[in-house]
């Protein structure tokens, strides 16, 4: 049926509408980027689904290229063996036949992702006037004073809702007109006074029916790109606050009545919009094409579970002995190679590997602020708060300095006032221009501040709660080591936009020394530590915890003596030591990665203006590991894994378990899922190049002077020039402890058990370090003891 007034009710377009929205990732602006899975909404779908869907409304291919993969079988990295299990696998009914058929249809080009067109692009190609980048630019520009941060010095109809401000501007802006789309202005100032009367009529007009409005809908959306994608971001942000927030609805209306109106300019293309609603009507069924890339896809990441498995069988035992430093990493991948290279300075040295937020889930104010930072796991709302203000005239001192500084940089950029900037103080600030560009003027990561600390502070058994539960789920309630080393991670970059995406994203994208810190602070607090034995925990009397921040750009490591311990002096120069010496050996891993990278000019690349790839980032992420450090002690795993201390033995309740199956598990299958997106579907899901950036709004990015806002990771984050720096493949999650305390938790987590069933991850359980099972749709799971063999110990 036609979604026509006497109809549908208002409710049932908005569940539409609803649906459509949250068919969208949310974009998180720049000064707190975290990785975000662009196939969130389809989680409810496989890859071969979501692959026609995505074709529809983005024209996004969900795999690479099947030349990728038929170089892999060519080479012998994916075996016959990958890929007769993957299609064994699959359930698509027109699958191919035989492995014979598999590799026939492997050495073909597949058909290309194409999606519907658009009102606006039928109108283009009747009128010859390009209506979608038209609309891209006004749209932009509006969207960007719109949703200005704190960027822009003046925006129009500040504190107005989206799609009320954008009617007002459209009134006004002569630019449609001037194209050709007569009456533009008269037809936005006359459209419905709100979104969902917007919508309501535009359906109408357009003759959506209920079967084809989604996925018009869920087009419409997509082809606004990163605006769409931060209007979900708002409505995420409303909803894990117990709100609700329609912007992605508003934004909707506004290209519903640009849709209204091109229909009207060029009704000739009646008949073309009538073949394209008939086929966003029909079911969403994957192609043959479709069926063979998905099985490909399958098989290339069963090869690297077959290299991974096998490379477990060469761990090492940890020594016996009590150690002389606990090193406690992010799970962060980057810390895989730190790992390796600190315990090998030492066998007295062992590593642990946990979320960078140190399970306090903290809303913090820096020094000299006023901005409330989450630092914590985006799926998570703060629990805790906690500032590093100093004295009360320090704070005074710090915020007018802070006011001064952002006065000064509004004066130079005004539009009248930068005239006078150039001519009075143009000569001096070269000498400020050269200092930045020599890096003089540049401070690394964890550049100390006063410590952090709770307030209001909720006494001593609150904060020994919170200290116990951070060390239960860190599962280091005894064995303690003299000293523990607690380690956030941040990066030194310069020049770059999405520098909080290479911070922690357990922290919401900030650095990780707040946390170290502060869970350093409570633990070292004699009023903690005598009350910790009442939550389960004993820590030896001469245990000192100590707080530092790994640069993950130059391998440098920050050490924040917050307490007095002379009886520890000695332990922390040796500590020092062993931290040069192991980010010397990091570095020189590292830059065999980095295009013309030496291991002596990395920390130069880290201030250098003009250098698009300071560091991959989490470039290769493949793999999740919880399991003890026994498991992948001695392996190199080519800081492609996230390694998460756990010890099932030791978790009563298997509370830890379920913690880290929801949380960690999820948030580091984002992070994987954004690099996979960006580096297979960079149209849709990637930032674009950095040699064309341009910051909007402190949100995001776009390429050259406005249009789409670009979501996603730069494509030099994850490609090095000449290839892919990053294997798209989707995580393998690797978990020593019981099958059936597993099974039990996803069927309580359906969400969850979703990105299983449907292949977005891979699971599989450890025995004794080596894997035993792998799980199957429908909380089954299947002997794997095949996939250890093979030859080959790479990751």
């Amino acid at each position: 049926m036609y979604l026509k007034h006497d109809q549908i009710t208002p409710a049932r377009l908005s569940g539409i509408v609803d649906a459509a929205a949250h068919a969208v990732p949310p974009a998180f602006p720049l000064d707190a980027t975290v990785a975000v899975n662009p196939f969130l909404g389809q989680s409810d779908e496989d890859l071969a689904t979501a692959s026609a869907r995505l074709a529809r409304v983005a024209g996004a291919p969900l795999t690479p290229p099947r030349a990728t993969h038929a170089a892999a079988m060519a080479e012998g990295r994916i075996t016959d063996a990958d890929l007769l299990a993957a299609l064994d696998a699959s359930t698509a009914p027109d699958k191919p036949a035989d492995l014979a058929a598999l590799k026939t249809a492997a050495q073909q080009g597949g058909a290309p992702a194409k999606s519907l067109p658009t009102l606006a692009e039928l109108a283009m190609a009747e009128t010859g006037t390009d209506w979608p980048s038209i609309i891209d630019r006004t749209f932009g520009l509006w969207a960007a004073g719109q949703f200005d941060r704190g960027q822009a010095l003046w925006t129009p109809a500040p504190g107005r809702d989206a799609y009320a401000a954008w009617r007002t501007w459209a009134s006004y802006d002569l630019t449609p007109e001037i194209a050709g789309l007569a009456g533009f202005c008269a037809h936005a100032a006359d459209a419905p006074d709100t979104p969902d009367r917007a919508i309501l009529r535009a359906s109408d007009r357009l003759g959506l029916t209920e079967d084809a409005a989604g996925s018009v809908f869920h087009r419409l959306l997509m082809d606004l790109g990163g605006w769409a994608q931060h209007g979900r971001w708002l409505s995420w942000q409303a909803e894990l606050a117990g709100g609700t927030d329609d912007t992605p609805a508003q934004l909707l209306a506004i290209r519903l009545v640009w849709e209204e109106a091109l229909l009207a300019h060029a009704p000739q293309i009646g008949a073309q919009w009538a073949d394209t609603l008939a086929a966003h009507a029909r079911p969403v069924v994957p192609s043959a094409d479709q069926a063979v890339d998905a099985i490909l896809q399958e098989a290339a990441e069963r090869a690297h579970q077959r290299r991974l498995a096998a490379a477990l069988v060469g761990a090492t035992e940890a020594a016996p002995t009590r150690p002389a430093l606990q090193a406690a990493f992010c799970i962060d991948v980057r810390s895989e190679v730190f790992r390796r290279a600190l315990e090998s300075q030492d066998p007295a040295i062992e590593t642990i590997g946990f979320a960078g937020f140190f399970g306090l889930p903290l809303a913090h104010t820096a020094h000299g602020s006023d901005v409330v930072e989450a630092h914590l796991p985006v799926l998570l709302n703060p629990a805790m708060h906690s500032t590093s203000h100093g004295t009360a005239q320090g704070e005074h001192t710090a915020r007018i300095a802070a006011r001064a500084t952002r006065a000064w940089g509004r004066f130079r950029q005004a539009a009248v006032s930068s005239f006078a900037f150039v001519e009075a103080a143009g000569p001096v600030y070269g000498v400020k221009l050269l200092r930045d560009a020599l890096g003089a003027d540049k401070t690394a990561p964890g550049t100390p501040s006063p410590a952090p600390r709770l307030d209001p502070d909720p006494g001593p058994d609150a904060k020994a709660a919170a200290a116990a539960a951070a060390l239960k789920a860190m599962s280091l309630a005894r064995g303690h080591g003299r000293v523990v080393l607690l380690l956030g991670h941040g990066a030194q970059v310069t020049n770059n936009p999405h520098e909080s995406a290479y911070h922690c994203g357990a922290c919401g994208g900030h650095t990780g020394e707040v946390s170290a810190r502060l869970l350093a602070a409570l633990l070292n607090d004699p009023e903690v530590r005598a009350a910790l034995p009442a939550h389960g925990v004993d820590v030896p009397a001469d245990t000192l915890f100590l707080a530092g921040l790994h640069d993950t750009t130059t391998d440098a490591v920050t050490l924040y003596r917050d307490a007095a311990a002379p009886d520890h002096a000695e332990d922390t120069r040796r500590i020092a030591r062993w931290l040069k010496r192991a980010g010397a050996a990091a570095r020189a891993e590292r830059a065999a990665r980095l295009p013309g990278a030496t291991a002596q000019d990395i920390a130069a690349r880290a201030v250098n203006w003009a250098e698009l790839r300071p560091e991959w980032g989490l470039a290769g992420c493949a793999a999740f590991i919880a399991a003890p450090r026994a498991a992948t002690a001695g392996v190199d795993l080519g800081g492609r894994a996230f390694l998460h201390s756990y010890d099932w033995r030791a978790d009563d309740g298997f509370g830890t378990l379920e913690l880290i199956l929801t949380a960690p598990v999820v948030v580091a299958s984002w992070i994987s899922l954004q690099y996979y997106g960006s580096a297979v579907a960079p149209v849709a899901f990637g930032g674009g190049t950095k040699l064309i950036h341009n910051v909007v709004g402190g949100i995001g990015v776009v390429q050259g002077n406005g249009g789409k806002l670009r979501p996603g990771l730069p494509w030099q984050a994850v490609h090095d020039g000449d290839a892919l720096a990053h294997d798209p493949l989707r995580l393998s999650v690797m978990i020593e402890a019981p099958q059936d305390r597993i099974t039990a938790i996803l069927e309580r987590h359906p969400d969850v058990r979703a990105l299983f069933d449907n292949g977005w991850m891979h699971l599989f359980a450890l025995e004794d370090g080596q894997v035993a099972a792998r799980y199957r749709p429908g909380l089954t799971w299947a002997a794997e003891a095949a996939v250890c063999s093979g030859p080959g110990r790479a990751a």
